[in-house]
């Protein structure tokens, strides 16, 4: 049944300008800067040239873009007047759009030019450096291939995680190649597993260990440590010592020399590649906090506040219409687009002062706030601190919050860290005092350090530890805490 109603709804819809502040302000430097390249490129009525008052052209632009209606009735009857010089020449203004980039390169560069563009060294890749030395060996054509494939199977650590008779189908139906199990790993051990990096190509951590133990001068620590990982390797994994020394005969100083060539192998051949295929990343801190006469001092780095104005020559296009008196339905046209480009341009430069604002008062408010620690540089002095504390104090939305702290980054005199990472939940010790979360790692962290490694404490025991200082919490809790810390249990951080 279809019945036609009337509903009235109250909604809050956000305006682009709101949008495009919600935008910016969740970017890092980095991206705000590319950000800012983007906008230029789209909106030829910004620059980064300051020659004038961007003000003078919006002062009086709302009143003089009114009369632009004020002839809409008789533009027809004016279209076909010839304009006079005075007029916009739009063919002018679009041509310069449209101008093609090989007509403009032999007039603004000369050939002697310096090229400051920074060009990427291009390295090869882990799978390139394997064929290459793989093709030094004398094979037949059959078998190459069939090694290629092997070496295409290799993840980025250097293992074979597939089984053999699965590589064996895979040839026989991706690439007609018929072969056998027997065949693929003689391929594997005799010659995958001879190239360098040393341990690639293994099908386990153990068999990998195996390997870059065999090529290393054989001493009697390291035919030890081959004995130990070849015969009692999940023993040796697990770090049952007393066992291993009762099994293989051997003293505790022995022992200690085999567990250090062993320590000294890569779990992960395939990433000591030495390759320059991959691109660092450098963190470009949004804040910068010093200490200056016993006080903090925040400042906001350079690269988020530009100096972007408003084109000149689009202010003078505008000047151009409001004087003058003959006006064609092109230039109404011309005029508005330039309109459109004028308050975008401005939106934007609105966008980027208030993104500035927002960062540094929220900066300033998690500062003041955490001011014991950034003096300091202790973490046990971090007040538990949720997002919408900051918000209270500073009076704006938890999502705005959320935006600053999220991506951004902070340099203090004790290191450059991610600002989402002060913000920690709050629990109450023995003395009714709210601490933070933070604190409490601190403190497991500086227990584990300094416990006796031949006999390392367990959850119990460090749960116990913190109740004695004080932190009542579940022993469940601790190894929470510890895992998020990337500590072991006790049995794994056992040493002789």
């Amino acid at each position: 049944m279809l019945r036609q109603e009337l509903q009235q709804k109250l909604q809050q819809k956000l305006s682009p300008q709101q949008i495009q502040l919600m935008k910016l302000v969740q970017l890092p430097t980095v991206a705000f800067e590319e950000r800012i390249k983007q906008e230029m490129e789209e909106n030829p009525a910004l620059d980064d040239q300051p020659d004038y008052d961007e003000e003078d052209v919006f002062s009086n632009e709302n009143g003089d873009l009114e009369n632009a209606t004020e002839f809409d009735n008789d533009v027809e009857d004016r279209e076909r007047e010839p304009i006079e010089e005075v007029d916009i020449n739009v063919d002018e203004y679009l041509s310069d759009d449209e101008y093609p980039s090989y007509k403009s390169y032999t007039s603004n560069y000369s050939s002697d030019d310096e090229d400051k563009k920074v060009p990427y060294a291009q390295g090869i890749s882990f799978y390139d450096h394997l064929i290459r030395q793989l093709h030094t060996f004398r094979l037949p054509d059959s078998k190459l291939e069939i090694a290629d494939f092997l070496i295409g199977n290799l993840d980025e650590e250097g293992y074979l995680r597939r089984d053999l008779q699965a590589v064996v189908d895979d040839l026989a139906f991706t690439q007609n190649i018929s072969t056998t199990v027997k065949e693929v790993e003689d391929l594997l051990v005799n010659y995958i597993q001879r190239l360098d990096p040393v341990g690639v190509g293994a099908r386990s951590l153990k068999e990998s260990l195996l390997i870059q133990l065999k090529n290393k001068n054989q001493t009697e620590s390291v035919a030890l440590a081959y004995d130990l990982l070849d015969k009692s390797f999940d023993a040796f994994t697990k770090k049952h010592y007393t066992k291993l020394m009762q099994k293989h005969n051997i003293t505790e100083d022995e022992l200690r020399d085999a567990i250090s060539e062993v320590e000294s192998l890569n779990p992960k051949p395939g990433k000591a590649f030495g390759g320059n295929t991959k691109i660092i990343e450098h963190i470009v801190p949004d804040f910068t906090i010093r200490i200056v006469n016993g006080e903090l001092e925040l400042s906001l780095n350079g690269r988020n506040v530009p100096q972007l104005h408003v084109s000149r020559q689009y202010s003078e296009m505008f000047d151009t219409y409001k004087k003058t008196d003959k006006k064609s339905k092109e230039q109404k046209k011309a005029v508005l687009f330039v309109k459109q480009k004028l308050d975008a341009a401005k939106w934007f430069i609105d966008a980027i002062k208030q993104r500035q604002n927002t960062l540094e008062v929220t900066m300033r408010a998690i500062m003041d706030y955490q001011e014991e620690y950034f003096l300091t540089g202790d973490e046990r002095e971090i007040k538990p601190m949720i997002l919408k504390d900051i918000a209270e104090i500073i009076n704006m939305d938890i999502s705005t919050v959320s935006r600053v702290a999220n991506s951004k980054y902070v340099n203090t005199p004790y290191g450059t860290f991610l600002i989402k990472d002060l913000f920690s939940e709050s629990m109450t010790n023995d003395d009714g005092e709210e601490v933070s979360t933070r604190e409490i790692k601190k403190i497991l962290e500086d227990i584990v350090n300094a416990e006796n490694k031949r006999k390392p404490l367990t959850d119990e025991k460090l749960a116990q530890m913190l109740k004695e200082k004080g932190y009542s919490i579940a022993r469940r809790t601790v190894a929470k805490y510890r895992e998020q810390l990337n500590i072991p249990v006790a049995r794994l951080r056992k040493e002789i």
